[in-house]
């Protein structure tokens, strides 16, 4: 294990005191956002800013609880235009001294993603780092961006549109008109 810290913002397991909560709060200036946004292929990344504490959760474990606040520009999946998106999400993770790690070929992803073995250090920028890239939308789309339809289809062949897609949208007007027989 590295006794040299792995950012600034890390914090020695060590130098923590058991019985009160030690805070901390992340900035970073312009050239940090620049870096990290290219990390994480944003074209954009403004207004970071990650607050919170780390406090003794029993005896060996360590439970950090923060605020992620970031604004974030991406490219619109479908038209390419830029988009803005706010990000506010409470983080917490839960450090564990007894942290098994799973050797398997094939294991299964645990429910709580929350939870981390414990090291010498608690790295708030890089939970930082890692929560903000999980709460980035996947698939931003600008407000007015519509996907098109594409009809193909070989000469002499009726097209296959979205609608023919749908069989059980003709089920349903079938059942309407049957409906409508019986009434009438």
């Amino acid at each position: 294990m590295s006794k040299t810290p792995p950012s600034r913002a890390a914090l020695r397991v060590s130098d923590l005191a058991q019985n009160t909560a030690t805070a901390f709060e992340i900035v970073p200036d312009a050239a940090q956002m620049t870096a990290m946004a290219q990390e994480l292929d944003l074209t954009g990344l403004r207004k970071v800013r990650f607050v919170g504490e780390v406090q003794a959760e029993g005896r060996a474990d360590w439970r950090m609880t923060a605020k992620l606040g970031a604004t974030v520009v991406q490219p619109c999946g479908v038209t390419l235009a830029p988009v803005t998106t706010r990000i506010d999400v409470p983080v917490t993770r839960l450090f564990l001294r007894a942290w098994q790690e799973v050797d398997d070929e094939e294991v299964e992803m645990p429910e709580d993603d929350s939870v981390e073995a414990l090291g010498m250090w608690i790295d708030p920028e890089a939970v930082m780092i890692e929560a903000l890239s999980l709460e980035i939308p996947a698939y931003p789309r600008a407000a007015d961006a519509e996907l098109g339809q594409t009809v193909l289809a070989e000469p002499g062949v009726a097209p296959l549109t979205d609608e023919a897609m749908r069989p059980f949208a003709g089920l349903a007007d079938l059942k309407a008109k049957l409906e409508g027989d019986k009434e009438g």
